[in-house]
């Protein structure tokens, strides 16, 4: 099983910060993202509760359903599909907290691959790559 855990405060007010990391339909001007497509629009939202995307870097593409959306504080997301190897994803959550002018950005996702006999190895690979990713994500938010 992989556990992603990422804390960062940025230097950036909440609202900036949630619509930069809600706004799906633009992941690709975040480094390593080459693919976001916004494929249904939420309930209430453009892209709240209920929104399909899908992130793509390289090979990898995961196809994401928003379940939560609070704004300017709350977004949970499933991997619904993942390829090229099937992810069962069990959490994913990120929750704003103002601090001051600046953000608190709590980002947990959980899951495990499902892929025989290498499942434990790649769990590991994903942690490790995901919290790269996550990091850096948040940074370039940071610029914005």
């Amino acid at each position: 099983m992989f556990h992603i855990h990422v804390e960062r405060t940025l230097a950036k007010d909440i609202d900036t910060v949630f619509e930069a990391i809600s706004d799906h339909g633009r992941y690709d001007r975040f480094p390593g993202v080459d693919k976001s497509v916004l494929v249904e629009e939420g309930r209430d939202e453009k892209n709240g509760t209920g929104a399909l995307r899908i992130i793509g870097s390289g090979p990898l593409e995961l196809t994401e359903r928003i379940t939560q959306f609070e704004r300017p504080t709350t977004m949970h997301y499933r991997i619904e599909k993942s390829s090229p190897f099937s992810v069962l994803h069990t959490r994913g959550e990120i929750t704003l907290q103002p601090d001051g002018e600046r953000t608190r950005v709590i980002w947990i996702s959980e899951g495990r691959m499902q892929t025989p006999l290498l499942g434990r190895l790649l769990d590991k690979v994903a942690e490790r790559s995901f919290t790269k990713v996550f990091n850096s994500l948040l940074k370039a938010v940071e610029r914005l």
